[in-house]
């Protein structure tokens, strides 16, 4: 059997360790793909070197662009490789244009495909991740999903073969590396535990809407709390287009470059409070026991909310200061996103499909 695995984004490469640890293993032909869609040190080879996954056997370099143009360049160039390669079977992970493209790549050419993180669901189709998602679904034969709203969202759908309840391989990674993993980051920012906000911007409804994330900032330059930034490349760039902030606003801000996967566990176990659009985010402060301010008005990671450890504020300036203001105390409730051994699974499935 042969398996290629489709990646490009940050989120991805975590998702990908679990599953390339179960093809090692069983000693299983993988092909490595990296659309190159997240292409920065910090934000690509850096995962590589500190997960051990092996170096890309494909590099397609696609880069930055509009969303349309993005996902056609990686449609032209996931199709050459497989057509070269002929897999059995063809892995994507997660949400991204590179999740899509490659799930259309494969399915013209009648090649299973095999959703990792399938049946998420935000419900707003004016989000690209829910677009790449809802049609990643439809055409995959493999749907193996982190949680049970997931499944019940694709029976909502009418979907209802090839499911499978495997559990969050983000999880897998998190509960092998939080035993073992050591960070000076702390040390080298010199912070200290629960005396400071960690903040990450990274979506488009956020980073590339300056009256949103104008809004965001303006909540937390008024805040007594220190406030850790490490800023993506897209809010990076976004920032410089807002002129209503001056360096001096910032006085309560550390910025800092993208980290390290382990570097950034160590940020947030240590954190107070987290405030995040992101959902890989959302789900480690749970996992921590840290409460989590999600700059969005909705979750696909609904039962981090409904445990009492995750506050839905949109980007309201009054919202979100009150979040960061109120005591958060989550509640015993079933823990939702597996026992750590999604990789596990995914591969035994795989492997008799």
């Amino acid at each position: 059997m042969k398996i290629i695995s489709i990646v490009g984004a940050r989120p991805q490469f975590i998702k990908l360790k679990p599953v390339i640890e179960e093809l090692r293993k069983r000693k299983i032909t993988h092909i490595l793909v990296h659309t190159g869609q997240h292409y920065d040190y910090e934000m690509s080879k850096i995962f590589f070197e500190e997960l051990s996954i092996p170096e890309p056997d494909y590099n397609l370099e696609v880069g930055s662009h509009t969303q349309g143009k993005q996902t056609a360049l990686m449609l032209e160039r996931i199709e050459k490789v497989l057509l070269k390669e002929k897999p059995d079977i063809v892995i994507v992970y997660g949400d991204t244009n590179s999740t899509l493209a490659g799930a259309l790549s494969a399915v013209k050419l009648n090649i299973p495909v095999a959703h990792v993180e399938a049946g998420l669901r935000s419900f707003r189709m004016d989000m690209p991740e829910e677009v790449n998602r809802v049609l990643t679904d439809r055409i995959s034969k493999f749907l193996f999903c982190p949680t049970r709203t997931a499944v019940n969202n694709l029976k909502k759908e009418g979907i209802t073969k090839g499911v499978y309840l495997v559990g969050d391989v983000m999880y897998d990674i998190f509960k092998s590396k939080i035993k073992s993993h050591k960070s000076k980051i702390l040390k080298k920012l010199k912070l200290r535990p629960k005396e400071y906000l960690l903040l990450t911007i990274h979506r488009q409804e956020n980073a590339d809407n300056p009256k949103n994330l104008k809004s965001i900032l303006s909540a937390l330059v008024e805040s007594e709390e220190k406030v850790v930034f490490p800023i993506h490349p897209r809010t990076k760039k976004a920032l410089k287009m807002i002129k209503s902030f001056e360096e001096k606003d910032f006085k309560n801000f550390l910025f800092i470059e993208p980290v390290s996967y382990l570097d950034m566990l160590a940020l947030e176990k240590n954190a107070k409070k987290i405030l995040t659009d992101s959902g890989g985010v959302q789900k480690e402060a749970y996992w921590f026991g840290v409460p989590c301010i999600t700059l969005r008005n909705e979750t696909e990671w609904v039962e981090t909310v409904e445990a009492g450890w995750n506050t839905l504020v949109g980007f309201d300036v009054e919202q979100i200061r009150k979040a960061i203001l109120k005591a958060s105390l989550g509640v015993e409730t079933a823990f939702p996103y597996g026992d750590g051994r999604a990789g596990e699974r995914i591969i035994d499935l795989v492997g008799t499909g």
